[in-house]
């Protein structure tokens, strides 16, 4: 028998009964997107958070000058959102597109929140699914701050598996700030 993703995913950290899962599945709604569909458009209210049960998403923010600086990948059993926007009712100051065919489950703040009330396994869960996205974002700051781009580059092979063969060249050299030569030497290095 075939498990649910969301419930595989979530049983990577908590135990869910067949009752409790069936509870907890009622708050999210299935969206399929279409490759280079627009989720979130700067300036938007950020009224869901997204798992990916298929399809890969990034999330990014252009300058001015309209270069886009990409700040994160969604790929499989992945969640995505603008979180100061989602948790913060505050306009949306990030862009989240589809880079591929997306299917996702989506979930509204007010629906977690009851799962997390109502079930305390799910508020444990997304408790350590946050702290999770915490840490990861400290560490790619810090690997910002500190690292050189062969590390960067290998740090990014490590985090999206097979990332690297789903994704324009020009887009991985954005999210490592470098340029696309440099990527290519990267590349070549590790080939």
């Amino acid at each position: 028998m075939i498990q649910h993703p969301l419930r595989t995913h979530i049983q990577e950290l908590v135990v869910l009964t067949d009752q409790e899962f069936a509870f907890v599945l009622e708050y999210f709604q299935s969206r399929i997107f279409k490759k280079h569909q627009i989720v979130l458009h700067q300036g938007d209210s950020a009224n869901h958070e997204y798992f990916v049960v298929k399809g890969l998403m990034k999330v990014s923010r252009p300058d001015p000058d309209g270069k886009e600086h990409i700040l994160q990948f969604a790929m499989e059993n992945w969640w995505i959102t603008d979180a100061e926007a989602f948790y913060n009712h505050s306009p949306s100051k990030l862009v989240i597109d589809c880079m591929e065919d997306t299917h996702t489950l989506v979930i509204s703040l007010a629906h977690k929140e009851k799962i997390s009330r109502e079930l305390p396994k799910m508020q444990e869960f997304f408790h350590k699914k946050t702290t999770e996205g915490y840490i990861d974002l400290q560490k790619r700051i810090l690997c910002f701050l500190s690292s050189n781009a062969n590390d960067r580059y290998h740090n990014l092979l490590t985090v999206y598996p097979g990332l690297i063969q789903r994704v324009p060249k020009a887009m991985i050299a954005s999210y490592l700030g470098v340029t696309r030569e440099t990527l290519s030497r990267l590349t070549k290095q590790h080939s």
